[in-house]
């Protein structure tokens, strides 16, 4: 587990894929209880410790997520969260190369929890909803291009979803047309940058990591 920032109110970590932020069906720690465990043992703590989570991303996904250390902290971060106060912008590495230097990919999604995927569908059909973002290119390789994503909806699956339907699924990512799989089963699309107000002393934050599985063959 890679804490990349620590204080008294928050703790942001850089999570590998294949990690689970929160617990799930599989019954494999999550990195919240990870946390609990770390700060009960760091700092003597008595007890239960308190450890908000504020944000998920996918377990093959790697990258930047921040938990509260506080309930005034957790109670905060979510109001940011819900008022897209908290920036997360993704790197993603994906097949061939789109058409667009930059493009903003407008769709209308609905998750089929049954098979744990998400389907690009009409807007009028029921429980779709509203998915955007804008993506630029970084860097075109000779079977891959490097995008970095600002997304400015969270849908389920989203970036892997709307990449794919266009025609580019992200490296390592078989659940959505990827030809390979990567090494650690984990897929090329990294939460890379982490920007967002501090919720007690209103210092400006940024974090950022380097894209996972960035292999360049």
């Amino acid at each position: 587990m890679e804490i990349v920032y620590e204080d008294n109110h928050i703790i942001v970590v850089n999570k590998k894929a294949g990690e689970i932020v929160q617990g799930d069906k599989t019954g494999d720690k999550p990195i919240v209880e990870m946390l609990k465990e770390y700060l009960k043992e760091k700092y003597h703590k008595p007890g239960n410790v308190f450890c908000g989570v504020v944000h998920r991303i996918d377990r093959p996904v790697s990258g930047l997520v921040v938990f509260a250390r506080t309930s005034k902290a957790l109670t905060r971060l979510n109001e940011m969260l819900r008022k897209g106060e908290i920036r997360k912008t993704y790197h993603a590495l994906v097949e061939g190369r789109p058409k667009e230097p930059a493009a903003t990919l407008e769709n209308y999604l609905v998750s089929d929890g049954r098979i744990n995927k998400t389907f690009i569908c009409d807007s009028a059909t029921p429980e779709a909803k509203h998915a955007v973002l804008e993506y630029r290119k970084l860097e075109e390789l000779e079977r891959y291009t490097l995008l970095e994503i600002d997304l400015k909806t969270g849908r389920k699956h989203q970036i892997r979803a709307q990449l794919a339907g266009m025609g580019h699924p992200i490296k390592g990512d078989l659940k959505y047309g990827a030809k390979r799989s990567n090494k650690d089963g984990g897929i090329s699309l990294t939460a890379a940058r982490l920007e967002f107000t501090h919720p007690v002393s209103k210092e400006p934050l940024s974090f950022s990591v380097e894209i996972a599985n960035a292999g360049r063959s």
